[in-house]
């Protein structure tokens, strides 16, 4: 029997963990690949068990891009109908907080997946980029629209036109990764901190990410309001009442997600 293309672990309570696992392609992303992640994310929203999920592609290498054999055959009209593109979607619409474990190379549509996660923690030799360019084309999973966002118009541009890669160093610098720690590191501090994660409230955690990615589309004043309503929602909640009793009773909150 062969190996699956992606594997699902549970390394800590309320932890969901999803490995891809094709190391000897560098991860790259066939449909199947894709469609293994939705469906492990599938999975992990519908089990209320489930608070965060750490997304790896493991100690060597996230993901190189694409798999470049599918790619070749694409046309404009398969384009249309292209599960590829709903798989993407669907990585950046899940609800629970997300976090990415990146080592090696994080590139193309690797990089676009890791930019839909909502926190990337980088090992010191990750290597990451958009070199659609040196194929003939241009980042088509939402990289031209996360980067510049995410690291500025400068860094953004130097990246997709040139296709040049910037080390986790710099990536730091510029906002793209919220931390880099040794390679040998990467996974178990993103499972750490998606633990942490885990220990919050579920209702606090949905709106909250919510609301944070709101920010990128709306006005200032838009986004305040918005706040105040999620705010306000979160103020009804059994959670919001047991997270005050147990700070004022000086104990660790049961949540429940209610």
């Amino acid at each position: 029997m062969s190996e699956p293309v992606v594997k699902v672990e549970t390394p800590g309570d309320g932890v969901r963990l999803i490995r891809l696992n094709r190391p000897e392609k560098r991860n790259a992303l066939t449909t199947p690949v894709l469609q293994g992640i939705c469906a492990a994310l599938d999975e992990a929203e519908a089990d209320a068990s489930v608070r965060c999920v750490v997304l790896t592609g493991g100690d060597t290498v996230f993901a190189a891009g694409a798999d470049i054999n599918e790619l070749a055959s694409k046309t404009a009209v398969d384009t249309v109908n292209d599960p590829r593109a709903n798989a993407f979607g669907r990585i950046r619409d899940f609800p629970k907080p997300l976090v990415a474990a990146v080592n090696g190379y994080c590139l193309g549509g690797g990089l676009e997946i890791a930019m839909s996660c909502d926190i990337i923690i980088a090992g010191t030799g990750a290597e990451l980029g958009l070199p659609e360019v040196n194929l003939g084309i241009m980042p088509g999973a939402g990289g031209t629209q996360w980067l510049p966002r995410l690291v500025g118009k400068p860094l953004a541009m130097k990246m997709i036109l040139s296709g040049e890669f910037i080390g986790a160093e710099e990536a730091l610098r510029s906002g793209l990764v919220a931390e880099v720690v040794p390679d040998d590191q990467t996974i178990d501090r993103a499972t750490k901190i998606a633990c942490r994660i885990a220990k919050k409230a579920p209702l606090s955690l949905v709106i909250a990410k919510d609301a944070v990615l709101r920010a990128f589309e709306m006005p200032l004043t838009e986004g305040l309001a918005y706040e105040r309503r999620a705010f306000a929602v979160l103020l009804s909640s059994a959670d919001k009442a047991e997270g005050t009793a147990a700070f004022l009773e000086k104990r660790k909150p049961d949540f429940q997600g209610r």
